[in-house]
């Protein structure tokens, strides 16, 4: 039988600050786009170049108690974290040249719908009502703010093509947290998320040794350092730790739920931070997607 999750305080806490740091990634991104001449692989090797040496540190505090994990789950593990930050990012970042930061999070928070599905038709774990509700509300609120957010860009060059890339992106994403759901009890949350972050770094370096000169990281670091330190500290390694310990905690289907405050937030910055417009239907999605958290958040889960 799998493991039935309640929400406790301390998990809905984390995973909803994880979300809400997540959701600020696209807006460093669409800033950093707009300020300089970066490509997509260059900014996202420069925010792992800023984030590898607090997975290193964290990975070296706790290495005395390491788990013993056949070389199968090892490899998942690798797989896992390739998944959900080298191809998710770099489908995520490519994309992000195309949409606004607002449409950005809201097509990947499809993502839950996946996570979800994924959960019920390959694992069999059951769907709680209060997690229907919640699905509904929140999909009807996203569903409203994506129409706004259509009639305001879909006229953009590139549109159709990125909205595709972070589609993509959610797909991959949502195997992730499926992933991180079913191999983190078996590491802990924290060496969990060090594992797979080295993972997805050593494909990012890889990747960028393969279209760029190795020197070519530092120039960019030393020139462009300021985005390359909001997103490795503020928008990776903070909510990559704050939402594995709220998976430990709850389950990976009420972080994929949560997580949808993601678009919320990401609409309200990139309406502060880059003048993007706020459409009467973002704000009645707002409300749906806050009254599905809240029926998760403040609603006990009771065995079914």
């Amino acid at each position: 039988m799998p493991k039935k999750y309640s929400i406790s305080f301390i998990g809905f806490a984390l995973t909803f600050i994880g979300s809400v740091l997540f959701s600020t990634k696209a807006i460093i991104v669409k800033k950093a786009f707009a300020d300089i001449e970066i490509d997509a692989l260059s900014l996202l090797a420069l925010r792992m170049l800023f984030a590898l040496p607090f997975y290193l540190a964290v990975l070296f505090l706790t290495r005395q108690n390491n788990s013993s994990l056949s070389v199968q789950k090892w490899i998942q593990l690798i797989v896992v974290g390739l998944l959900g930050y080298y191809v998710s990012s770099y489908l995520d970042f490519e994309g992000l040249r195309y949409i606004s930061a607002g449409l950005e999070r809201l097509i990947l928070f499809l993502y839950p719908s996946f996570v979800v599905l994924i959960n019920a038709f390959v694992f069999r774990q059951h769907i709680q009502r209060n997690q229907k509700l919640a699905l509904l509300l929140t999909y009807s609120g996203i569903g409203l703010a994506y129409a706004g957010e259509f009639n305001l860009y879909h006229l953009e060059p590139g549109f159709f093509w990125g909205g595709l890339l972070v589609f993509i992106c959610s797909v991959t994403y949502a195997i992730y947290i499926v992933g991180s759901g079913r191999l983190i009890p078996l590491t802990g949350a924290t060496k969990f998320t060090s594992y797979a972050m080295l993972s997805a770094t050593a494909g990012i370096f890889i990747h960028f040794l393969f279209k760029h000169e190795a020197s070519s990281i530092i120039s960019i670091a030393g020139e462009h350092w300021i985005y390359g330190l909001l997103l490795g500290i503020i928008a990776t390694v903070l909510p990559s730790y704050l939402i594995a310990g709220g998976t430990k905690r709850i389950g990976s289907n009420n972080v994929a739920i949560i997580s949808s405050i993601g678009p919320v937030s990401t609409i309200l910055q990139a309406w502060w931070f880059l003048g993007e417009t706020i459409h009467w239907s973002q704000l009645v999605g707002t409300v749906l997607v806050i009254a599905g958290i809240l029926i998760l958040g403040l609603k006990k889960q009771s065995p079914e």
